[in-house]
């Protein structure tokens, strides 16, 4: 087996690998569910190469979601569900339909009107998709409604935060911030009484409650939860890295040391970090 610019011996890689006698032990027995994850963290590091500007990265990330893309294919083609083929048949075939501007005749030639055939080409396709899902024995439909329109491909802090700014649009919200902090012990209190009931799905639910509040709090007071988050990402990053240097210079190591010398060098970075920012 070897490399090829032709999509085709990915596919034939990805079907060897699958190969329930001859494949990979780890391929062969992974799932939509367990690759899902992967899926997920290969679109951030997409994001990422682009962010830092990186071109031989993203080249490499790309690959690795396209992977992601025909392994689900070739799992789904193993149920009989569909193959890569007709993920990219379906693909082109919605790409030709909402540019008719360009792929057909139509008189849409301004962004605005483009717009607004986009837009019903998209209502129409809604339409159908409600009709396959029917048929198909589907009834949860989570585009439907008010809140359809916050897509849940999103990451989950950012989707909590779209769903709150929709439902605020028609009066569900609070008013000003205070009332949410209030909120925000509630679910802490709750918190703990599940944790301390020992139910894990309890936790889990309760978890999301708390997190969900407090992306209300970070709505409110106009810090979005996202790049909070990503700014106490950097911030935690930086402290530790404090931690291992400093470990380092001593002769340390991050596996022999006690969480409170880690705790002490974790303070000092704190401490250089109030001095710089003085």
């Amino acid at each position: 087996m070897e490399a090829s610019k032709d999509i085709s011996r990915l596919i034939e890689i990805m079907k060897a690998l699958r190969q329930p006698d001859t494949g990979c032990p780890w391929d062969i027995v992974q799932t939509f569910e367990t690759i899902k994850p992967y899926t997920i963290e290969e679109a951030y590091e997409v994001a990422d190469a682009i962010e830092r500007k990186d071109m031989d990265d993203l080249c490499e990330e790309l690959g690795d979601l396209l992977l992601q893309v025909v392994f689900h294919s070739r799992i789904a083609e193993e149920e009989g569900k569909f193959s890569f083929g007709d993920v990219v048949q379906a693909v082109t075939a919605k790409m030709i339909r909402r540019h008719p501007h360009v792929f057909a005749a139509s008189d849409a030639d301004t962004p605005e009107t483009v717009k607004v055939q986009w837009d019903e080409i998209k209502a129409q396709e809604k339409r159908d998709r409600a009709i396959r899902r029917a048929a198909g024995g589907i009834s949860e439909d989570f585009k439907a409604g008010f809140l359809g329109s916050v897509h849940r491909t999103q990451p989950a802090l950012t989707e909590a935060l779209k769903l709150q700014e929709q439902a605020a649009r028609v009066g569900f919200d609070w008013s000003e911030p205070e009332p949410i902090l209030d909120k925000i012990e509630e679910e802490i209190r709750e918190l703990r009484e599940a944790m301390a009931g020992g139910n894990p799905a309890k936790v889990k639910d309760e978890l999301g409650d708390l997190i969900f509040a407090l992306v209300n709090i970070g709505r409110h007071v106009k810090a979005d939860p996202e790049n909070a988050l990503r700014g106490t990402n950097t911030k935690f990053r930086r402290r530790f890295r404090h931690i291992e240097t400093s470990l380092a210079q001593s002769d340390e190591t991050l596996e022999g040391a006690t969480l409170e010398r880690m705790e002490d060098l974790w303070q000092a970075a704190k401490e250089i970090e109030r001095q710089l920012g003085d």
